[in-house]
């Protein structure tokens, strides 16, 4: 089954490039998600604000039983932890180009620029491990995943991957009824498809016909080519 994740920045992610990924963050360098929406919503006006425009918040599916397929490595943090917050200092007081960790992934909580402000008391010796962690338990939930290497970004799916496989399938299906409907042969029935304006009008993401049915499209192929079905 595949899940839904979210990404708030101040565009949209087609494509993800960890070579764009800023270094010295909570899991080291790599692309960031949340499975909770309202906080990638409040991520997207941050990051917005800072450009002086409006933020966005990208979705992405989430192909979570590709990580034992893929054999990639994982970190989990249930919660704050004194492991959580070792692992957060390590990475962010890491100074170098290099990870601190070889994980693929890493999902656990956030540390926020509240959370931030206690690590550097923390740091400062303001604060004990034990009272800041305490402090911790009463704040409200929060989620990050972050990817960290090349072979773990296939299990998430871009909007584009999602658009592209949608025309696939969509594609198939038509070919397949004007097939059965028409008595026509494959090579028949996508030199009809493709060559027609109905496909011309589905490529074209501009006209959104993308986010139709299949079957309206092959309403749609019907209507221009004055085709009826085959009782």
């Amino acid at each position: 089954m595949i899940g839904v994740v979210y990404h708030g920045s101040y565009t949209t992610i087609d494509d993800i490039d960890l070579s764009f990924c800023r270094k010295g963050r909570d899991f080291g360098q790599g692309f960031y998600v949340t499975k909770i929406r309202s906080q990638a919503e409040d991520w997207a006006i941050r990051k917005g604000k800072q450009h002086k425009i409006e933020g966005v918040v990208t979705e992405f599916g989430f192909h979570e039983e590709l990580i034992d397929v893929f054999q990639l490595k994982v970190l989990r943090f249930e919660g704050y932890s004194k492991e959580w917050l070792d692992f957060i200092v390590a990475n962010r007081n890491n100074k170098s180009h290099q990870q601190t960790h070889d994980y693929d992934m890493v999902e656990g909580p956030v540390a926020d620029d509240d959370v931030a402000t206690r690590i550097r008391d923390y740091l400062r010796g303001n604060v004990s491990k034990e009272q800041f962690l305490k402090e911790l338990t009463h704040r409200l939930p929060s989620h990050q995943i972050c990817f960290c290497t090349e072979r773990s970004l296939p299990v998430l799916i871009t909007p584009r991957a999602k658009i592209n496989g949608l025309f696939a399938q969509t594609d198939n299906v038509i070919v397949q009824n004007l097939m059965m409907d028409y008595g026509k042969t494959e090579a028949e029935a996508m030199d009809v498809y493709y060559t027609s304006d109905t496909y011309t009008q589905y490529a074209n993401e501009e006209t959104g016909w993308y986010k139709k049915s299949w079957h309206e499209i092959y309403q749609a192929l019907q209507k221009e080519l004055n085709l009826s079905i085959k009782p």
